[in-house]
């Protein structure tokens, strides 16, 4: 078992240990160690037409022929000791086609999940369109940087927030910052909409929110309330949120075994927002984390295990 991350992934951790439970060889490798932390050699010919190599580390030496499945989790960013930035780039770039290509594209391996779906997948934008084509209901959106036509949108919704595509980058100095969905009015609108991308959308009076994660046809829901009623949860004290139990309905299970289908995932954290309905609670479709964390979730230990279970599908006795 090949399991590709950074070296401080507690959530891969978890699932390293699951599986060690049950007897298997775990290597762990990080791209970013090329060098002296990380060889590798393949080749491809002689009547073979797949690759056939190693990958070593001073822990392991692991031949790419006998990887069963690979755990693609989130690799440190690449890096080079080149000072010429020109070097630098070229040499990243190297290590992203030669060592990347290779680690994407292993002979006989199951992939939970696949880079390149995970890739596909990581666009909100195509989150919103599958989750509506696949009959589950989402928030009204506007993506735009188009300073009128977010203000008509914010007038004709009245209560609308914004949310950004992506986290914010870390500082050269290692600062880590985040931007929280929040509210947003029509005369707080100005001129900087125009410089990058936005997405609005109409604010769901939510009870609750739910979090859900599928692993292969498992899934393991958790509803999640926070005391001050934050617009994001995320936001603030997590040790003031309060987590439960949620039965997902059959309607949104069969969509999100076929949204994973959609994309070629094996595994998805999805986030929802509960609203008290006529007919009981109303679940809308926020987003999909192709790779999300769950390792803090009050029942992690479920979740590593089925991990460990589709990880060894199909090859593992």
């Amino acid at each position: 078992m090949l399991v590709v991350t950074s070296p401080a992934d507690e959530t891969a951790n978890t699932v390293i240990r699951a599986l060690q439970e049950r007897g298997v060889h775990v290597a762990r490798v990080d791209p970013a160690d090329i060098g002296a932390g990380l060889t590798f050699s393949a080749r491809i010919g002689d009547g073979r037409d797949w690759w056939s190599g190693q990958l070593v580390t001073p822990s392991r030496n692991t031949h790419l022929e006998k990887i069963g499945a690979v755990y693609y989790r989130r690799p440190s960013p690449l890096r080079s000791d080149a000072t010429d930035e020109q070097a630098r780039l070229f040499a990243i770039n190297e290590v992203r086609h030669g060592l990347g290509g290779l680690l994407r594209n292993l002979p006989n391996s199951r992939y939970v999940n696949h880079p390149g779906a995970t890739e596909r997948a990581d666009f909100k934008i195509a989150q919103l369109q599958a989750a509506a084509h696949l009959g589950m209901r989402i928030p009204n959106t506007l993506v735009t940087n188009d300073l009128d036509a977010a203000r008509e949108f914010a007038l004709h919704h009245v209560h609308v927030i914004y949310k950004s595509f992506r986290s914010v980058p870390v500082t050269p100095d290692g600062r880590v910052g985040a931007i929280w969905t929040q509210r947003v009015k029509p005369d707080e609108l100005d001129y900087s909409v125009s410089m990058t991308a936005h997405m609005f959308q109409e604010k769901i009076r939510k009870s609750s929110d739910a979090r859900v994660t599928v692993v292969g046809r498992q899934v393991f829901a958790t509803r999640i309330t926070h005391p001050d009623d934050a617009i994001d949860w995320r936001e603030g004290d997590w040790d003031d949120l309060v987590y439960g139990h949620i039965d997902v309905p059959e309607v949104i299970r069969s969509a999100l075994y076929a949204y994973l289908e959609h994309f070629g995932l094996v595994f998805g954290c999805f986030d929802f927002v509960l609203e008290d309905g006529e007919f009981g609670e109303a679940w809308t479709f926020m987003e999909c984390n192709p790779n999300g964390q769950w390792a803090w979730l009050p029942n992690f230990g479920a979740i590593a295990q089925a991990f460990a279970d589709v990880l060894l599908e199909g090859w593992w006795p």
